[in-house]
């Protein structure tokens, strides 16, 4: 098929590995090249195959960078973790054809990665079973604004920021609600519900998903119309890596104004700090829809020669509209934090992504297109829903629970508004009505293996204490939070454990849209929704 119109060039190139791998010893060899003969013999277009297929034995240096540049989390990429057989990077959509094809027909276990982002690694690591490969999209990013649908298309390896920055060099008026990460892998981010500064005003990302393009386990790519609804309604926020490769979504394009205003107000324990977080709590979901007030949490030195230290809590937020109607919206619903118009930074749109996702504010929104996480770190996450305000007592006891620990930090991102009125069974994310606020849960550390357990009993002893305050039966999840001790296939657990603190009622939806469309669970990795409940 592509062997009779690749190149000579490339011809030349894959003959060259193909030998270059009969030096390598048998398994893995024979492993790699018949995956390279079978993409050759697959795929209708050409591949640079120095630049798009790594291996540790021809391209060590290469390999090692294409595995870790991405990686948020470096608990993943220790030596003893497990490693691919190889890396490969598909150009264009039917490269993602023929990987997939390839992998089931030489019995592969294929891992997916659009961003990297993933909290456990499930995107590049795999426990569950160790011969693995990696098909990573980071390079299909292209993006195709059309301002006259109010729609783009966009390829599963753009970061949301490039999406952002797309958006924003056609038209200074248009936006999307999504992640406020802006090096997230929009295929993999979508895919897990996808939140962000304008939710309460327009839903998530997956509530803005108008169509998209999957490849199936057999090979095959499917729009909307040819997946069926049932398909589409499980990939708008059932979790990435269950039903397909997401090659691209159709997004909706919103409003946004020209003028969007941004502010961060920080509080001290010893600025009646718990008693203005309390405060928070009873109003943040209860605001104008446009505006979204987050708050981050973490300890502080008390003077900034002290090593004592007190807890810190920033109030980031982001208001569309201007900074007069800004501050006669607070004055009415949250006094309490006495924002002052000298506060409030008056700019655009695009600039305000860029403020919260932590960029000088010198830095030109070209900085959009680096698309490279600026967050690495060897880290434990976890996350709640709270559906009623967590006391002053309870709060306290937080306070002791965070100065225990060196490096632990918690945001909270309220919900309400249009959060509120999108039905739980709309998508399988179904944190809405009722929810007031997440939490994220972090906690950070530098010298690996050295003091892991350590930081993780801390993460899991804070996570009991906090039993009492959370959502209850479940106890809620976000699931591009991902967090593997709440279960994990095959390992004596039942999948209901884990699936319905992520998805509530939707779990067992997803679990028949599964069992119909990958009946052999092809995609599948720790926490992929199984083809069928005990």
């Amino acid at each position: 098929m592509a062997s009779a119109i690749i190149t000579d060039a490339n011809a030349y190139l894959v003959a060259l590995l193909v030998l270059s791998l009969s030096h390598i010893p048998f398994s893995s060899s024979t492993i790699q090249q018949d995956f390279v003969m079978c993409l050759v013999d697959n795929s209708d277009a050409s591949f640079p195959m120095d630049s798009s297929f790594f291996t540790r034995d021809l391209n060590a240096s290469s390999y090692k960078m294409a595995l870790e540049t991405s990686a948020q989390n470096l608990r993943y990429l220790m030596p003893s973790n497990p490693k691919p057989e190889f890396i490969f990077e598909p150009l264009y959509e039917t490269h993602v054809q023929a990987a997939v094809a390839c992998a089931k027909k030489l019995q592969l276990h294929l891992r997916l990665r659009s961003g990297g982002h993933d909290y456990e690694g499930l995107s590049y690591v795999s426990e569950m079973e160790t011969a693995f490969v990696i098909v990573d999209l980071s390079k299909l990013r292209h993006i195709n604004v059309d301002l006259e649908s109010n729609t783009a298309w966009v390829h599963a390896g753009a970061s949301i920021g490039e999406v952002y920055y797309r958006i924003q060099e056609k038209s200074k008026v248009h936006g999307f609600p999504a992640g406020l990460c802006t090096s997230l892998g929009i295929g993999g981010h979508i895919i897990g519900g996808a939140y962000g500064s304008m939710m309460r005003k327009f839903g998530l990302g997956a509530d803005n998903v108008l169509d998209a393009r999957i490849v199936d386990a057999d090979g095959k790519i499917l729009n909307r119309a040819a997946m069926g609804e049932d398909v589409f309604w499980a990939i708008r926020g059932g979790g990435g890596g269950s039903f397909g490769v997401i090659l691209a979504w159709k997004i909706k394009l919103v409003p946004v104004p020209e003028t969007v205003t941004v502010f961060t107000v920080t509080k001290t324990l010893e600025q009646d700090g718990t008693r203005i977080l309390y405060k928070w709590q009873q109003v943040a979901d209860k605001l104008d829809e446009d505006l979204f007030i987050r708050a981050i949490i973490q300890p502080a030195s008390k003077t900034p020669k002290s090593k004592e230290r007190t807890i810190s809590v920033s109030y980031q937020g982001q208001f569309l509209g201007d900074a007069n109607r800004l501050m006669q919206v607070m004055q009415r619903s949250f006094p309490q934090l006495g924002l002052m118009k000298k506060d409030c930074v008056e700019t655009s749109w695009i600039k305000s992504v860029m403020y919260i996702a932590g960029f000088p504010s010198t830095a030109p929104p070209e900085a959009l297109l680096d698309g490279k996480s600026l967050f690495k770190n060897y880290f434990k996450a976890k996350s709640d829903y709270v559906e009623e305000p967590i006391p002053i007592e309870g709060l306290e006891g937080l306070w002791k629970k965070l100065l225990e620990e060196d490096s632990p930090l918690t945001i909270w991102n309220p919900y309400g508004g249009m959060m509120a009125k999108i039905p739980e069974t709309e998508t399988p994310f179904p944190h809405r009505s009722g929810t007031l606020f997440k939490i994220q849960w972090l906690t950070l550390w530098q010298d690996g293996k050295a003091s892991e357990a350590k930081h993780i009993d801390w993460m899991r002893d804070m996570y009991s204490y906090m039993e009492q305050y959370v959502s209850k039966s479940p106890r809620a999840a976000y699931v591009n939070y991902r967090d593997l001790d709440l279960g994990m296939n095959g390992k004596g657990s039942d999948a209901r454990e884990w699936g319905n603190k992520y998805f509530k009622g939707n779990f067992e939806r997803l679990v028949k849209i599964k069992a119909k469309f990958d009946p052999e669970n092809f995609f599948r990795h720790e926490q992929s929704i199984p083809t069928g409940l005990e």
